[in-house]
């Protein structure tokens, strides 16, 4: 039986080959899209900000001279300091249905856990907490969104023989929009915002979303504060996501409601699907990957829901029904039909409300792993 070769990522072109990895393994799955190349180069430079106080190494898995798998170990400091909790995350985990494969890279983060004196791992994760996380574990016949990992059915099954345990559940929703608002969203979206003196603001250009980005993550702060595993987002952070983003962003698409001072009170932003484009681009821009985007953003019956913020004064207070209001009001302009949820952590019951009277299917659930020595 040949042996399984773990090698440190430490040259261009093994950085290439690490990224290139699941489009080659996926290459006939009709449910994976791959991300864009230059994206996930720009996570292993100077370009992501959480590398100012995070460390990080990446390794292949290679048997008979074949690259069979690959796994990224990381330590971010900001969350020992601010959290108190030490852990070696692990992501960007694939390899192919062979249990010597999955248990080298496990040891690999295991290894390299210890030599750090860190007594536990959690996987599959990012950097933070707006990065992808968690293995897919139910939903493998659906197709994966921009903003969440897709797996083979086998890799739960691998990782919990090697006794790696739950850690953390995410689920995620479908919804299909009605073609008439129901008259008691209409109703209940006018009382609250008379109640409130809350105010849905429209944007002419995407230039005037700017000035609102920064009290958007600030307010994403103040929502997702009290989750157990939540660490702020930094200034640089903010000016990462946006440039990684902007340029997918519909103004259509994103809602901000001000109260009677016009102080940013909730937030939502949805995208339309390029799963489908994604998959036509191969992860690369050019020559036409642009084009599949261009197209996407045009005309799209699915949508995604990416982030959502509102400030825990008026959370439980009715402004779901304003948010879901406009979105319909986009959706049925747009000719959007269904929308499909970004993960949210199973503890999230705040934001799984948002959901509750439009008939949401859980269609996808996804977990993190951990392991303690």
């Amino acid at each position: 039986m040949s042996e399984v070769k773990i090698i440190q990522v430490t040259t261009e072109k093994q950085l290439s080959d690490f990224i290139k990895f699941p489009m080659n393994l996926y290459k006939n799955n009709q449910n994976y899209v791959p991300s864009l190349i230059k994206d996930e180069k720009s996570i292993w430079n100077k370009e992501n900000p959480a590398l100012a106080y995070s460390e990080a190494k990446q390794f292949l898995a290679y048997k008979d001279d074949e690259i069979v798998g690959r796994i990224a170990v990381m330590i971010n400091h900001k969350e020992a300091q601010e959290l108190g909790i030490e852990k070696v995350r692990f992501g960007w985990l694939d390899f192919i249905d062979d249990e010597a494969v999955s248990k080298a890279l496990i040891d690999t983060a295991i290894a390299y856990a210890k030599e750090k004196n860190i007594k536990k791992i959690e996987g599959p994760m990012g950097f933070t907490n707006l990065d992808k996380a968690g293995m897919l574990t139910f939903g493998f016949d659906r197709l994966a969104t921009m903003i969440g990992i897709y797996n083979f059915n086998y890799y739960p099954k691998h990782l919990e023989k090697l006794g790696l345990v739950k850690e953390k559940e995410w689920v995620e929703f479908e919804i299909m929009f009605p073609d008439v608002l129901p008259d008691k969203v209409e109703k209940f979206s006018q009382l609250i915002a008379e109640k409130y003196q809350l105010k849905t603001i429209k944007f002419n250009s995407k230039e005037e979303i700017l000035p609102l980005v920064e009290p958007m993550f600030k307010l994403l702060d103040e929502t997702y504060k009290n989750l157990s595993t939540y660490t702020p987002i930094t200034d640089e952070q903010i000016l990462h996501y946006k440039e990684k983003y902007f340029g997918f962003i519909d103004k259509d698409y994103i809602i901000c409601i001000t109260d009677k001072d016009d102080k940013l009170i909730s937030f939502a932003i949805t995208m339309p699907s390029y799963s489908r484009a994604l998959q036509k681009a191969n992860g690369s821009l050019l020559p036409f990957g642009w084009y599949h985007l261009l197209n996407a953003g045009r005309k799209n019956e699915r949508a995604n829901f990416y982030l959502i913020g509102i400030h825990p004064d008026y959370q439980r207070r009715g402004v779901t029904a304003i948010i879901f209001k406009e979105i319909w009001k986009t959706f049925k302009k747009k000719g959007v039909k269904f929308l499909e949820t970004n993960p949210e952590l199973e503890e999230n019951k705040n934001i799984q409300l948002l959901w509750q009277d439009y008939n949401p299917v859980n269609h996808k659930r996804r977990r993190t792993y951990a392991l303690e020595f």
